[in-house]
């Protein structure tokens, strides 16, 4: 078992941030909110331009590990765009991405696209939806629309995609979470009282290191979900709603933290942490949020427990 990222998909991940931060970096996700063209003018060509949107994850374990390399490099400018779910598409169906819904009010964070999607539920049903107009205003709305889901497509779908379109938006979120923690870190280390930085405080370092140890448990389990996909372990479900429910016990630290060493500051619009941490809240709560996660892990495993590095050897 390798739960390393190949160095041609950390390439890609670090050419494709170099790129989006060219093309506005922070600058970008307020662009859109003001003129939500942006996100097909300017985001999505950019992405385009790099071969995104002609990866194959579902094909090639490089190119797998190259689209979550690319989810976490999105993630961490809070680029206002679905590259995830762009990137768990179908490949035979002949639509832009998939999105996991949920069976009580499902939406996505997918308003104002011209694009086709799929839906699936977490048992592998795959469904025809349509996004819904929505007039609110993305300032207020992070570019959430509600969809309207169809029947059951009888005969199509695959047991890898709920996870796979799990996985993917964890990263993203893990690409929120290290921007989270780099600002943090750089605004105590910047930022004084009693006449000394904030980061020799030791109640300050206790609570960057608590961020920190969150971030990098998020990080392996990401890298391992990853692996379970392609990999193709029956387990790979249960390891992405384990992954999500980490990542949102994780985000709960991380921005608290974040935001409690910015202070007020953290919630204005000069802070780049407040646009990550806005546009984090999507991620959060949708397709379910916590509870949700925990109620679907528990009624997978029942009483097999997760498989993977600490499983019990001798079946005890």
């Amino acid at each position: 078992m390798n739960i390393e990222l190949c160095s041609e998909a950390q390439e890609f991940g670090v050419q494709a941030g170099r790129a989006l931060t060219a093309a506005g970096g922070d600058e970008l996700v307020q662009r859109a909110e003001q003129d939500p063209e942006v996100r097909r003018s300017v985001v999505a060509e950019v992405l385009g331009g790099l071969g995104a949107w002609d990866l194959a994850p579902r094909r090639d374990v490089v190119e797998l590990e190259a689209a979550a390399a690319l989810c976490r490099s999105a993630g961490y400018l809070a680029v206002p765009y679905p590259v995830a779910e762009r990137l768990a598409r179908p490949e035979e169906s002949g639509v832009d991405g998939l999105l996991v819904v949920s069976e009580v009010r499902p939406a996505a964070p997918v308003a104002d696209l011209d694009l086709r999607w799929a839906a699936v539920t977490v048992d592998g049903v795959r469904r025809n939806v349509a996004v819904r107009p929505s007039d609110s205003s993305p300032r207020t709305s992070m570019f959430v629309a509600e969809l309207e889901v169809g029947a059951p497509i009888e005969g199509v779908g695959e047991t890898a995609d709920p996870a796979l379109a799990l996985v993917l938006p964890c990263w993203t979120l893990l690409g929120m979470l290290d921007r989270a923690v780099d600002l943090a870190r750089a605004h105590v280390l910047v930022r004084e009282q009693f006449g000394q930085p904030l980061a020799q405080f030791q109640g300050v370092q206790f609570q960057l290191t608590d961020a920190e140890v969150e971030r990098r448990g998020v990080e392996m389990l990401a890298r391992y979900a990853l692996w379970s996909i392609g990999s193709g372990d029956p387990a790979a479900l249960a390891d992405a709603l384990s992954l999500r429910l980490a990542a949102l016990e994780a985000a709960d630290t991380v921005f608290r933290v974040a935001h409690q060493l910015h202070g007020a500051l953290g919630f204005c619009d000069e802070s780049p942490l407040s646009w990550v941490s806005r546009y984090s809240q999507p991620i959060r709560r949708l397709p379910f949020g916590r509870t949700t996660t925990e109620e679907l892990l528990g009624d997978g495993l029942g009483r097999r427990g997760l498989s993977g590095l600490f499983s019990d050897p001798m079946g005890v």
